[in-house]
């Protein structure tokens, strides 16, 4: 768990409004069947396979696999430069990822992404933190990292967690 006080407060808060903002079908799916902030980011940890979905020019839906990460109550995510999820989240930043164990744990997140390692220009910020990360995870040479992937972090303005096997679940 990489998490701060600070960003585990404010993952619960957004845990908690999103609830509260769903449709009452949802609520009473995930009433009693949910995870804290805390609990959700302790079974978070490594690489969770994300479903992303993106959306074309033509306003066409695509959805496609990639390699999540949760860090500091977010996800993060890659893909190489020339896909076509890279486009079309440069066009239309808009996203929508889920996170699913069988059964016993889906996570669904809608937000907005924002590109951390953008070509020729800035990184983020976090960039270095984040790229040493990711380097310890994939291994140092896995990739070309300036110039092969482009790294994702999602801001979630909606998260849901919906938990009904709890013993399975393992970080």
């Amino acid at each position: 768990m990489r998490e701060t006080p600070e960003e585990l407060n404010e993952l619960q808060a957004l845990l908690d409004a999103s609830l509260a903002r769903s449709t009452a079908h949802l609520r009473s799916v995930v009433t009693g069947q949910t995870l804290t902030a805390k609990q959700l980011t302790e079974i978070l940890d490594g690489m969770c396979t994300l479903a992303l979905s993106t959306v074309t020019a033509k306003g066409e839906p695509r959805i496609s696999g990639v390699d999540g990460h949760f860090l500091h109550g977010k996800w993060y995510f890659g893909t190489a430069r020339g896909a076509a999820k890279a486009r079309h989240l440069a066009a239309r930043p808009a996203a929508s990822v889920a996170h699913m164990r069988g059964g016993d744990l889906g996570v669904f997140t809608h937000g907005t992404v924002e590109i951390l390692n953008p070509e020729g220009a800035e990184p983020a910020a976090e960039w270095p933190e984040l790229l040493a990360y990711f380097k310890g995870f994939y291994g140092e040479d896995a990739f070309e990292w300036d110039a092969e992937v482009v790294y994702y972090r999602l801001r979630p303005h909606w998260m849901t967690v919906v938990a009904t096997g709890t013993a399975n679940l393992t970080g």
